[in-house]
């Protein structure tokens, strides 16, 4: 398992982080997905074998939010 942390704006609430942790583990590799709302910040354990960053990207930015990795 790798980590990797994705600066993500535009999270406000619970129901931002809950909406980013959720499309982000329904996606086939990732393991965990824990969002920090005060830093804007969201740590991501992932097998590099199965999902990279761009596949973790477009699935936030599907959500409605910005991702800068």
């Amino acid at each position: 398992m790798q980590e990797t942390v994705l600066k993500v704006e535009g999270m406000t609430c619970g129901h931002c982080k809950q909406s980013v942790e959720r499309a982000l583990t329904v996606l086939t590799g990732v393991e965990k997905a824990e969002v920090d709302l005060a830093q804007g910040t969201v740590k991501v354990s992932y097998n590099p074998s199965e999902t990279d960053t761009d596949k973790m990207k477009e699935a936030v930015e599907d959500q409605g939010y910005d991702v800068r990795v």
